[in-house]
C-alpha cells in the first residue's frame, strides 16, 4: 500500500514557537508539509503558509499512525514537557517507517535563588510547607496537586490560556473566577511584574520552558517585586535531539531538489 503522491512526505508536530518557525522555514524553502496542532487555537497560531497543510485536533495513538502514513520524515517539535505526545509520535513514526527528528528547545542555566523541583506535585508540596500567595503559571492540565494544599483557593492564583476548556478546568478544580487569569502570552517582564503585584504573590511557579517560553521574563519580574520562583525542571531530552538549524539542515538534505 502506498500513499497518494499529493500527501506531503514531511510532517511537523508544531505546538511550539520552534514548530511554527520550522513551518515558516519549510514554506519559504518550498518544502510541502502537513503541520499538526492539538487545538483549533494552535492551528490559528500557525496561520496560512503556502505549501503547509494544518491539521488542528488531538490525535490518539491510532489516529496518529493513520495520519503519518506516507511520511518520510516526522519532526517532533512539541513542548519540552509533552513527553507522552513525544512518545506517541516516535512510536507512530516507527510503525509507518518514517524517520523521526526531535526538535529540542535549548536548555539554559537557572539563576541562583530559584527553587528547582522535579514536578508540579513537588512544587505543590513545597508550597504546602511554605506560606504565602502564589501565581501559578504551569497550565490547566495538572491542577490537582495544588488543590491538596490547605487554603489553596485563597492562596493561589492561576494564569492559563483564555480558552473555555482551560477556564472550566480551573473552576472545576475549585478555583474561584477571581483567582483565574485567562491570558495569551508572550508576557513581558513588566506585565508579569504587574500581575505579581496585583495578586500580592510571594511565589511564582513556572515550568522551565526556556527563553521562548517566557521563563526569563518571569524570573526577572519575580526578582523585581521580591517574590521567589519555583521552577519545574524539564524532562531530559534524548541524545538525538536537534536544534532548529540542525533540523532545517537535515530537511534540506532530504528534500533539496
Amino acid at each position: 500500500m502506498t500513499a497518494p503522491a499529493s500527501v506531503p512526505a514531511l510532517r511537523i508536530f508544531a505546538g511550539t514557537t520552534e514548530g511554527r518557525l520550522l513551518c515558516e522555514w519549510a514554506s519559504e524553502a518550498g518544502i510541502p508539509a502537513r503541520a499538526y496542532a492539538a487545538t483549533e487555537y494552535g492551528g490559528e497560531l500557525l496561520g496560512e503558509l503556502p505549501g503547509i497543510e494544518v491539521h488542528a485536533s488531538r490525535l490518539d495513538e491510532a489516529d496518529m499512525e493513520r495520519e503519518l502514513f506516507g511520511a518520510r520524515i516526522v519532526v517532533d517539535a512539541t513542548h519540552p514537557f509533552a513527553t507522552l505526545a513525544s512518545g506517541n509520535i516516535r512510536a507512530a513514526s516507527l510503525a509507518v517507517g518514517a524517520r523521526c527528528l526531535r526538535l529540542a528547545r535549548p536548555a539554559e542555566a537557572l539563576p541562583k535563588g530559584v527553587v528547582s523541583v522535579a514536578s508540579i506535585a513537588c512544587a505543590a508540596r513545597f508550597l504546602s510547607e511554605n506560606p504565602g500567595r502564589a501565581l501559578l503559571t504551569t497550565g490547566s492540565k495538572e491542577l490537582a496537586p495544588y488543590t491538596r494544599v490547605a487554603d489553596f483557593a485563597e492562596r493561589f492564583f492561576v494564569r492559563v490560556l483564555p480558552l473555555p476548556g482551560a477556564i472550566t478546568k480551573c473552576i472545576d478544580a475549585g478555583f474561584s473566577p477571581s483567582h483565574v487569569i485567562g491570558m495569551q502570552g508572550p508576557f513581558t517582564r513588566e506585565l508579569n511584574e504587574a500581575m505579581l503585584r496585583q495578586v500580592g504573590a510571594q511565589w511564582l511557579v513556572t515550568k522551565d520552558s526556556g527563553t521562548v517560553g517566557g521563563t526569563a521574563e518571569k524570573l526577572a519580574a519575580a526578582r523585581d517585586v521580591g517574590a521567589r520562583c519555583i521552577v519545574v525542571t524539564r524532562p531530559a531530552e534524548g541524545s538525538g535531539a536537534l536544534s532548529l538549524r540542525e533540523v532545517e539542515d537535515a530537511l534540506l538534505r532530504e528534500f533539496a531538489r
